[in-house]
């Protein structure tokens, strides 16, 4: 468990300090090479209910006529520019999608379908809440899912700098509550913004003040040190590895930022991102085009390229131990509606990334897509509860058992297969950048259309 009284300090008083503090050649394990090859997740919530159905539709059997009838405008194509790309004999991923599907064939990235939210909710603010406090239909909790888990996870080094990252302008619910986060828009923010003539005598000054013995002084030192080791790595000279190039977008920009936090060897144990976008009720695009490709390429293109980013740092590969689960609040309805779009739905499907990832596979159980086998006769039903893929994450690869801690109320937890077992040491997969993708031959007169958001 973590020191929180020390790191609760630091983070606290951190933009104070972070004006007169000093940076010294430190790292918090004595040297990158001493840092734990601790696990790290990265958690990437897909804000206004991602169209599941359409990221990995049906490509065969009785539920693609389904699909087809339900769809006939928005449904992506079996053929053409457009084609879906195979998965497995029942299910395709939206060409949309291209870089993921490279992830997927080289067995680093899995989908479970069905997945979500159990709450009969349709309400963004409601399901997100419920989601990331990790307390369907309640929000009496005062701490998130993720800052339970840094809470009760067992053997986290007391020298840990920066164990977790809300990465973006604002903290998420998952991290509620939690004194072990830092919020950051980019490391380069992380700086000492002292006097420009003076600024040296304030850093001496300011390590002299925190030279006692006490907690207190121990954590003012450590927040020095912090801010030290992050202005020594130089962030705003950052060159992504490997080649790997980024989506010029805030999205793009926060996964650069995450790569950098995992590289400085700072302790990093969990990081959250997000990505808004995906309340597509008008204008989703035509047959597999459109606004909502747009979104799911610039999803992919940037989980591509963490991976690139990360797979060759100087030897270290840093994908081994990095876990990245996609989810959105919910899916949307099956049917289309009348603006080329859909509306609120309830089952979604997962994206869970990684070098321990039992990868080039689509779990859970589907339901179908026949009308009696709707949730009301509307959406996809849920199958597998989001927790479930949450808690096989946190016992096989983060090594916190304490699921009842983590998700208060929530049992009967059964593992999907998904990750491979704890104490197991991945091989490292090289990811090579814009590695290409088998697509049909184009055709003329494409149409892209931009969405008319509706909250």
């Amino acid at each position: 468990m973590f020191k929180t009284t020390r790191r609760g300090f630091m983070i606290g008083c951190s933009s104070a300090i972070a004006a007169w503090s000093g940076g010294l050649n430190f790292t918090a394990f004595g040297s990158a090479a001493d840092e734990p090859n601790q696990d790290i997740v990265i958690v990437v919530f897909l804000r206004g209910g991602m169209d599941g159905i359409n990221v990995v539709p049906p490509i065969a059997g009785a539920d693609r006529g389904h699909y087809e009838a339900k769809r006939a405008r928005i449904a992506v194509p079996l053929s053409g520019q457009n084609a879906a790309l195979p998965l497995d004999d029942r299910f395709g991923l939206h060409p949309g999608a291209a870089a993921l599907h490279g992830l997927y064939q080289q067995k680093l990235l899995a989908f479970v379908h069905a997945a979500g939210l159990t709450s009969d909710t349709r309400s963004h603010f409601d399901a997100m809440q419920y989601m990331e406090l990790g307390t369907p239909d309640s929000k009496a909790s005062s701490k998130g899912w993720l800052t339970r888990h840094l809470e009760t996870a067992p053997g986290a080094p007391a020298q840990v700098i920066m164990p977790a990252v809300a990465v973006g302008n604002q903290q998420p619910t998952s991290l509620l509550g939690s004194q072990e986060s830092i919020g950051m828009t980019s490391p380069n923010d992380f700086n000492f913004g002292g006097h420009w003539k003076y600024g040296d005598a304030q850093r001496i000054a300011l390590r002299s003040m925190y030279g006692g013995g006490s907690w207190l002084h121990a954590a003012g030192v450590q927040t020095l040190d912090a801010i030290g080791v992050v202005e020594a790595a130089n962030p705003g000279a950052y060159t992504p590895g490997n080649g790997a190039v980024y989506p010029n977008s805030g999205f793009g920009r926060n996964l650069q930022t995450v790569a950098q936090v995992i590289k400085m060897q700072l302790g990093l144990r969990a990081a959250t991102i997000d990505l808004g976008g995906w309340d597509t009720h008008e204008y989703q695009g035509d047959s597999g085009a459109g606004y909502f490709s747009d979104k799911l390429n610039e999803l992919g293109k940037g989980i591509e390229a963490l991976f690139v980013d990360l797979s060759n740092d100087n030897g270290a590969c840093h994908t081994n131990r990095l876990t990245v689960v996609v989810m959105s609040e919910f899916g949307r309805s099956f049917q289309e509606n009348a603006s080329r779009g859909t509306d609120h739905g309830h089952g979604n499907v997962m994206i869970v990334a990684g070098g321990a990832v039992n990868g080039g596979k689509v779990y859970g159980n589907w339901p179908g897509l026949a009308t009696d086998a709707l949730y009301d006769r509307r959406d996809l039903a849920i199958t597998t509860d989001y927790r479930q893929v949450l808690s096989e994450i946190l016992i096989n690869r983060l090594g916190n058992p304490n699921i009842d801690q983590i998700f208060p109320g929530y049992s009967g937890y059964t593992p999907l297969g998904i990750m491979q077992a704890a104490g197991t040491t991945p091989i490292c997969v090289p990811v090579s950048p814009g590695e290409p993708t088998p697509t049909p031959m184009p055709t003329l007169n494409q149409r892209v259309y931009l969405p008319s958001v509706r909250r």
